[in-house]
């Protein structure tokens, strides 16, 4: 079967083609026509000596996951669905702000964490995803998506988001992070690109010496009783691991905070109690917050906080001089928002859904 030079980084590309003969500047070639030209036809690289790109023609190929749907929000959030066989599919979400577009990402096939709040935890885990078929994602989107009026590309920003717990398939993850920002693929810069985890700590500590970009920890609760029950990763790796893991990594991220999300649960963890606790527990770790309203699908057994209590909860941490912002749902029309990848899925986790028990916090 031919290889995919899709699943291949600078490094890997290298290799591949000394075992052909070649010199290491053919693989920077080609990089940049796979990547920066978004070319999969080896015979219009025009550069590339003609002897190799007759045999990339048998030897290899460029099979990025195949496009399935392209659905466009009333506010130009634009949700892909890729095909990745057996009956599985992701999707990819692309962000429109300002001067900036932002490409939400998935790393796996499903999600076995099964997060309490997350409709893409009901489909189950299928399998991680492939270098190709997450480096795919943006190949395929660049494609869609063209370039702007100055010939600039639109996605300037990629977050590793998507369905599936990035850190758990870290090896096809830290291979596609190399090609985001290598210069001759897609050039992005360390602070452009942000993986979001729910805290797998010896995986946090892999990222920082791999391949260290901005992190984003799915904190969500303030207390390991809490977070138990929300984020059940939590019960292997509890906070006061979780906290120590963020202040190593950033001795290494390119930016000097780790951003905190915080879904909104309303009557759960959207307490005043429950953000002066949140100050107690991270008042060691340099980051921000982020708090985002929880985004309903169907018998998730929670609501959202109501705009006043998230109003109220941003104030105690801004009060305390901590940088907070409240996520703008985007994109709920098609079921592209925080949350609600697999939209419309059939529940694979043979599980009875359950309200979770609420903690009771001081006001």
């Amino acid at each position: 079967m031919p290889l995919n030079l899709l699943d291949l980084d600078a490094a890997g590309l290298i290799d591949f083609f000394a075992s052909l003969g070649e010199k290491p500047f053919r693989a920077r070639q080609v990089l940049r026509w796979l990547h920066r030209f978004g070319e999969h036809d080896f015979a219009r690289m025009s550069d590339v000596a003609k002897s190799l790109r007759d045999k990339l023609a048998v030897l290899a190929s460029v099979v990025p996951p195949a496009l399935v749907s392209d659905r466009l929000s009333d506010d130009g959030t634009r949700k892909f669905l890729f095909d990745v066989g057996n009956s599985n599919a992701v999707e990819t979400v692309y962000i429109p702000e300002g001067d900036r577009g932002t490409l939400c990402i998935s790393t796996q096939a499903g999600c076995a964490l099964n997060c309490a709040f997350c409709s893409t935890g009901k489909q189950g885990f299928n399998r991680n995803l492939t270098v190709a078929e997450i480096i795919g994602q943006l190949w395929q989107a660049n494609k869609a998506l063209g370039f702007d009026p100055k010939g600039e590309r639109i996605i300037s920003n990629v977050v590793l988001m998507g369905m599936g717990e990035p850190l758990a398939n870290i090896d096809n993850v830290v291979t596609a992070l190399r090609l985001m920002l290598d210069d001759n693929a897609y050039g992005l810069s360390r602070r452009r690109v942000t993986l979001s985890t729910s805290g797998i700590v010896p995986a946090m500590d892999r990222l920082r010496e791999a391949c260290p970009v901005a992190l984003a920890v799915s904190l969500h609760a303030p207390n390991d009783q809490l977070r138990d029950r929300l984020v059940p990763i939590n019960r292997k790796y509890p906070l006061v691991e979780l906290m120590a893991a963020c202040r190593r990594y950033l001795t290494a991220a390119p930016r000097d905070f780790v951003t905190f999300e915080y879904v909104m649960l309303d009557g759960v963890n959207d307490h005043d109690g429950d953000a002066r606790e949140l100050l107690r527990l991270t008042r060691d770790v340099p980051c921000k917050f982020n708090l985002i309203p929880f985004n309903p699908f169907p018998n998730s057994g929670f609501k959202c906080s109501k705009p006043e209590r998230v109003r109220r909860f941003a104030e105690i941490l801004i009060g305390a001089g901590v940088v907070t912002t409240t996520r703008k749902t985007r994109g709920d029309d098609i079921d592209a928002a925080c949350g609600q990848l697999a939209g419309q899925v059939q529940d694979r986790t043979r599980r009875t859904l359950r309200a979770i028990p609420v903690v009771a916090a001081a006001g």
